[in-house]
């Protein structure tokens, strides 16, 4: 029994006695350290690991932290290993060699506590900053940012004297003044608070937050505490610009859905509730094309805006020339039969394609961020899609006003007997106009699908709104619907936050009933023979 406890006793000692043959002098010196029980020893072994400037040294700090290096008990070799078959796959860290599956009885891991850890992170982040690639300087740079320590002061101040990249350059700058704010000198203190001024990156918010609460020194607590409010009436500023931008998105949104509706409701005065699913079609097209093309996300997109223009255009001419001429005058049996027609091809969509939502990959020119500042930053997809629908405004507005199909449209919308006589031919021009405005709800599809995934139910989250656009702008004006759309996007947008999603639609629902109480005719009445009918 003794003897059992005494070898539990020294097993520590027997584990940290194997010894590190690695070829590099410099390499056995630092695992010598790490292999150590002490971790204060193992902290400064990290250090010395990274100062080797030995090429896998990275590679070995990473594997320290991910837990993947470790030691094969039988020959002390390093290796990299990677759980297999109950065991783990090893490989010799430094020469390749596949050495086969061992049990994990056979391979070591080498123990670090949250101390090593952090040391490994700031040997890592010295490594980057070092890098020949200025992203991975950035990174390096705003890493330390979170957390400061005096002890990076030198190679901070040595890399800003060879830096040329301009935004390294400044996050340097930054992150030298945050760790000036842990000078004993309350001079330097105060210097490096007037260098962060006008700085909004959270980090040096929250450098700034510490001071104020216990800096010993009244004058640098009041100093820091001024820059922190100067630094959230900005973060205020901000976040209105932020919440606008989103509230125009999803009003440009609302605007691609309700255009198309704002021309066979406010032009020929058809309730089309398969409008939304005429919108589907148009994102299904995208989706059908882009699997066409799975390697060309931005020429699949490219091709389905004409694409999805001539499908849902088509369907829309078809419903029009199949069931709603023989239904104008009847806006309640139109509005049954369209209802019907959108259950027909919500269940086409699900028998001939799938039932299930259905996924549409970006683009990369649509993909990511623009940061405009560390705390405001716009999304690509939602900005292109807001320009994009001032586009796809524009050039209906040309049709509509420049082109002789417009022009007929507009002489039908006033007066169709009078358009007739003057040899209009009215049946044409409503089947064109019904597929002009279904044509404008496929293209609505194809943007829909850059912001959410596809699926038979896409059009009836939008069928609503659109109806709502429409009314409120003025039946039939295109720059009512234009202006309602937006003005309705950003008013859900500054709404949410303090009432929510749901509780937001319901109160712009009220003050759209109540505007319509006062102005039936919209924001933007026609002013026309059709105004008198």
């Amino acid at each position: 029994m003794r003897l059992v406890l005494c070898l539990i006793l020294l097993l520590p000692g027997l584990l940290c006695a194997a010894e590190v043959e690695t070829g590099d002098a410099g390499l056995d010196a630092a695992f010598a350290q790490i292999m150590d029980s002490d971790f204060e020893l193992k902290a400064q072994g990290i250090d010395a690991l990274a100062a080797t400037g030995h090429p896998k040294a990275e590679a070995l700090l990473n594997g320290l932290f991910d837990g993947n290096l470790r030691l094969h008990r039988k020959t002390d070799r390093l290796v990299w290993a990677v759980d297999a078959d109950g065991g783990y796959a090893i490989t010799d860290v430094f020469s390749g060699e596949d050495l086969g599956i061992e049990s994990s009885r056979k391979v070591r891991k080498l123990p670090i506590n949250n101390e090593v850890r952090v040391r490994i992170q700031a040997a890592l982040a010295a490594l980057d900053l070092n890098s020949p690639e200025a992203t991975r300087r950035l990174a390096a740079v705003e890493s330390m940012l979170t957390r400061p320590d005096p002890a990076e002061t030198a190679g901070l101040k040595a890399r800003l004297a060879v830096e040329t990249d301009p935004a390294v350059r400044a996050a340097l700058e930054i992150a030298l003044a945050v760790v000036r704010l842990g000078d004993a000198d309350a001079e330097q203190r105060l210097d490096a608070i007037a260098a962060l001024h006008g700085r909004l990156e959270p980090a040096v918010r929250n450098a700034l937050q510490r001071v104020a609460d216990a800096d010993r020194e009244d004058a640098v607590r009041a100093a820091a505490s001024a820059e922190l409010v100067r630094i959230d009436r900005e973060n205020e500023r901000n976040a209105m610009l932020e919440t606008l931008f989103f509230g125009l998105s999803a009003g440009s949104v609302l605007v691609l859905a309700a255009i198309g509706l704002a021309i066979t409701f406010g032009v020929m005065g058809v309730i089309n509730m398969a409008h939304g699913e005429l919108i589907m079609l148009g994102a299904y097209t995208t989706y059908l094309i882009q699997q066409a093309m799975p390697t060309l996300p931005g020429l699949s997109l490219a091709l389905a805006i004409p694409a999805a223009f001539i499908v849902s255009g088509l369907v829309g001419i078809a419903i029009e020339r199949g069931v709603i001429r023989f239904l104008y005058g009847r806006a309640l049996e139109t509005l049954l039969a369209t209802f019907g027609i959108s259950l027909v091809l919500q269940q086409l969509v699900r028998t001939l394609i799938s039932p299930q939502n259905v996924p549409v990959e970006n683009p990369e020119f649509m993909s990511g961020l623009w940061q405009i500042n560390p705390v405001l930053s716009l999304t690509y997809n939602r900005l292109y899609i807001f320009l994009f629908s001032l586009v796809v405004f524009a050039a209906l507005f040309v049709v509509l006003k420049k082109t002789r199909l417009g022009l007929e449209v507009r002489a039908v919308a006033q007066n169709r007997a009078m358009a007739r006589a003057m040899g209009v031919r009215s049946e044409r021009v409503d089947a064109l106009t019904f597929g002009l405005g279904s044509g404008i709800a496929g293209v609505a599809g194809v943007a829909l699908s850059q912001l959410t995934n596809v699926g038979p139910n896409l059009g009836q989250s939008y069928i609503v709104d659109s109806f709502m656009v429409v009314v409120f702008g003025g039946v039939g004006n295109l720059w009512g619907t234009l202006v309602a759309g937006l003005s309705l996007g950003v008013a859900n947008k500054v709404l949410e936050p303090w009432s929510g999603a749901v509780l937001a639609k319901i109160l712009v629902l009220v003050f759209i009933i109540l505007f319509i109480q006062k102005r039936p005719r919209g924001l933007f009445p026609q002013k026309d023979r059709a105004a008198e009918v």
